[in-house]
């Protein structure tokens, strides 16, 4: 028997009037009449859970987003009930539940609106799939600014964009192309100079409107899944991306050679032209620490092998390469090629480690290898079984860290450019296809990988690399941005997607300097890496197909430039470390943005260009051709041109010359700046005395310099250094105290101070408290002296 029975179109389905409410501890939950269920978890005073279920029944709660180290604890909890409303109170929010429609609005405790709903959660059944899309609707506040999302290729301020989530090989995007190939559903709001953050954690595709459709309305939604997002509460912007950065995880602290500067391209081969570009560097004195091999050192491209036409002696080379300071970074793919007698291939298969179809045979696809089979990373003994093959190459052959591409994962001569989305998943025990898995197939491959090579150069510290990045990623692997284009926009894009990575909680990014596709010329080249410099991961990456892309290509006057700001970047290390260290112990972006700078100057709101490298440095790039200087807006307070020592006063535009040799670079007013003498590789030289760049100030600053081992794990039992400075500068007077904490015993034992913008001439000096020929401490013109490294107290009087 045939029936003609049409599905009934019910569009969007909503909560009705609340039927029940009950108490868990510190979880909250009101059940409607329709079998809507929310469930809000106080996780923190600023950090608050909503979970959303229909008909009666909750998913499993599981997600690969969340850290295990999470900070979780509140301070008060109460719930008041009144004829129309649960009022529900932290001690950093008011929070209201309404009876009717299950609406929510989120205020501060003075009663000002921080976030509230527009139609709030609503569903619609989706036939296709056999689920429910879920929604959510929040009413756009006056003025209100939307910054995050991760890699997104647009304007810093999201405020009229729609935008989805959906990792992707995206080669040679485009300004405003979407999606890209990271998936961090995180945004902050910013409105009355009060900042919130939310993040929906759904790992299917997931989409939002920042105001676009309807100006007074920001929406998110998911093509299934749950309605499950955090609420982070301010009211500044660093306590925001500090709770979200918590939640989610934060990394160990690298080795310190990982933030020198790497050198990489599609391809370096055979063993003697990787030679022929390390002894380069070295004869033009160019300070370089790493060394890539992309996937042409592979036999055949099959992963954990050698072509060993090209590289006879893998182990060789790479202790070669070591003791001329080069570490040697490989990449490792996700696709296994289908071939019998490939051994990683065989263990997969009489293991059962492939990615099944819906239909049950193994899912494959083309990639760089041919016809490849996929393993499942979200099953943990294929993790497991991943990060025991890294053990040749780590532990035997001296390979110094991995790089994970092509990890979306990215299959070729298909319009979706992945995996068919009836792929079968394990996840972690919660099977499922490709439709959720996708968003963190990349994760759950740079995991394994990470948890490989960790295990392998122990005692040292792990380097990763990963392209495809779902939220939490940042505990496993630093990133770049992806198969970018050598043009002026793309040094724009670079820009912007380092800062947005920043404040969505992954700061260890970059960009493939000079870009990927085309060619740059020596201009472009010369502008990009007085940008990559200042970003926490700084390579050059190119495709060979273009050309050439070493310091060296484009003639020597670019040469000097980029050897110029390679060595800058070199003397700031010790400041980059610190700002690392304060990465993973707080969570803080390692750039800022200037809005998140100073977010009650509503003239950072729409920036782009200009950010904070640490907490003390101002950068912006020039990001045109033939460009002399440019105009950028200096953040409020005093801030020192480094090129010219003159002070400026911020809150304004102004103009700042910047030939090709320059950009346009402040140092705050208060600043102590510690520099490491230039070397070619990080641990060349013995560090004999730091240098402290001391920036007057009329009034205080404080500064801090974290140092340690440079690798290894002696650092988590105490044996570290940490310094913090407390600068105090009056009219005829400059005082600066140290506070040491940690046993780690550096190898100087003098700081060379220098001091800038002194409005006075130094007439005496007391190093705790005891008058000082000011012949001893080698005081010169230049104000410049020299003091132990013990010194607690430096106070400096004028005439």
């Amino acid at each position: 028997m045939i029936t003609n029975t049409e599905l009934e179109y019910k569009g969007n389905l909503y909560p009705n009037q609340i039927a029940e409410y009950k108490r868990d501890t510190d979880k909250l939950y009101f059940t409607t009449e329709n079998g809507v269920i929310l469930e809000i978890t106080v996780i923190q005073d600023r950090t608050i859970r909503f979970r959303y279920a229909t008909e009666h029944i909750f998913q499993p709660d599981f997600s690969y987003a969340i850290s295990e180290n999470a900070k979780r604890g509140y301070n008060t909890l109460t719930v008041v009930e009144t004829a129309t409303e649960y009022l529900i109170e932290t001690a950093k929010v008011k929070i209201l539940v309404d009876k009717k429609t299950l609406r929510i609005q989120i205020s501060d405790l003075e009663g000002q609106i921080i976030n509230e709903d527009e139609l709030g959660f609503h569903w619609e059944e989706n036939y296709e799939y056999g689920g429910n899309t879920v929604k959510m609707s929040k009413i756009t506040q006056a003025t209100e600014s939307y910054y995050g999302m991760g890699d997104k290729a647009t304007h810093s301020n999201l405020k009229g964009k729609r935008v989805f989530n959906w990792v992707t090989d995206q080669y040679a995007y485009g300004k405003d192309q979407d999606p890209l190939y990271k998936a961090i559903p995180f945004y902050v709001g910013l409105h009355h100079e009060k900042a919130y953050g939310i993040f929906f954690d759904n790992s299917f595709k997931t989409h939002f409107d920042f105001a676009h459709e309807k100006r007074t309305t920001t929406s998110f939604w998911a093509d299934g899944g749950e309605m499950n997002y955090y609420f982070f509460y301010g009211p500044e912007m660093s306590k925001v991306v500090q709770a979200y950065t918590d939640l989610t995880g934060i990394p160990e602290l690298p080795p310190m050679w990982a933030l020198g500067y790497h050198q990489s391209k599609w391809s370096y081969f055979p063993e003697s032209r990787v030679k022929e570009v390390a002894s380069t560097f070295r004869d033009l004195r160019i300070p370089c620490d790493g060394i890539y091999l992309d996937i042409d050192y592979m036999d055949g491209f099959r992963c954990f092998t050698w072509d060993k036409t090209l590289f006879p002696d893998p182990k060789r080379m790479i202790a070669d390469l070591s003791k001329d300071g080069f570490k040697t970074v490989v990449m490792i793919d996700p696709g296994i090629k289908i071939d019998k007698d490939y051994w990683v291939y065989q263990e997969a298969m009489e293991n059962d480690y492939f990615c099944k179809r819906g239909d049950g045979p193994y899912m494959h696809g083309k990639v760089w290898p041919g016809e490849c089979h996929f393993p499942d990373f979200t099953n943990p003994k294929v993790r497991e079984w991943w990060a025991s093959l890294y053990k040749e190459f780590m532990a035997e052959l001296g390979v110094h860290a991995v790089w994970n591409d092509m990890n979306e994962p990215a299959v070729m001569e298909v319009p979706s450019k992945t995996a068919p989305l009836d792929t079968r998943h394990k996840y972690d025990g919660h099977p499922c296809t490709h439709r959720k898995a996708h968003n963190v197939y990349g994760m759950q491959m740079v995991r394994a990988t990470y948890e490989g090579v960790k295990k392998y150069v122990y005692p040292k510290r792990p380097f990763v690399i990963t392209r495809a990045a779902y939220a939490g990623t940042q505990r496993y692997s630093s990133t770049w941005t992806g198969d970018n284009v050598a043009t002026w926009e793309h040094l724009w894009i670079a820009n912007v997607q380092a800062q947005r990575m920043c404040i969505s909680g992954y700061s260890f990014v970059g960009s493939d300097i000079g870009g990927f596709a085309e060619q740059p010329n020596g201009e472009l080249f010369a502008r990009w890496i007085q940008l990559g410099v200042f970003h926490p991961f700084c390579r050059v990456h190119s495709s060979g197909d273009h050309g050439d892309q070493e310091p060296w290509s484009f003639g020597t006057e670019i040469t000097d430039i980029v050897r110029k700001f390679i060595e800058l970047r070199y003397q700031l290390l010790p400041y980059l470390y610190t700002m690392f260290w304060r990465y993973t112990k707080y969570g803080s972006p390692m750039l800022q943005s200037i809005v998140y700078y100073d977010q009650a100057d509503t003239q950072t709101h729409f920036r782009t260009d200009e950010f904070i490298f640490g907490e003390q440095i101002l950068v912006c790039p020039i990001q045109e051709p033939n460009a002399q200087g440019r105009r950028m807006y200096i953040p409020r307070g005093k801030w020192y041109n480094y090129w010219t020592g003159e002070m400026v006063e911020g809150g304004k535009e102004r103009w700042v010359p910047a030939d090709l040799d320059k950009i346009p670079l402040f140092m705050k007013a208060g600043a102590i700046i510690p520099k490491y003498p230039i070397q070619q590789y990080v641990g060349e030289v013995k560090v004999e005395e730091l240098v402290l760049d001391v920036y007057y100030k009329l009034g205080a600053e404080n500064s801090t310099v974290y140092e340690d081992a440079q690798d290894g794990y002696d650092y988590q039992s105490g044996k570290y250094s940490l310094r913090n400075f407390k600068l105090l500068g009056k009219e005829k007077e400059l005082n600066i105290q140290q506070f040491k904490d940690g046993t780690f015993i550096t190898s100087y034992e003098s700081f060379k101070i220098k001091l800038h913008g002194l409005p006075f001439k130094i007439k005496t000096i007391h190093v705790d408290n005891v008058k000082v020929n000011l012949e001893d401490i080698k005081l010169n013109g230049n104000n410049i002296i020299q003091v132990s490294k013990e010194f607690t107290q430096l106070h400096i009087t004028g005439k």
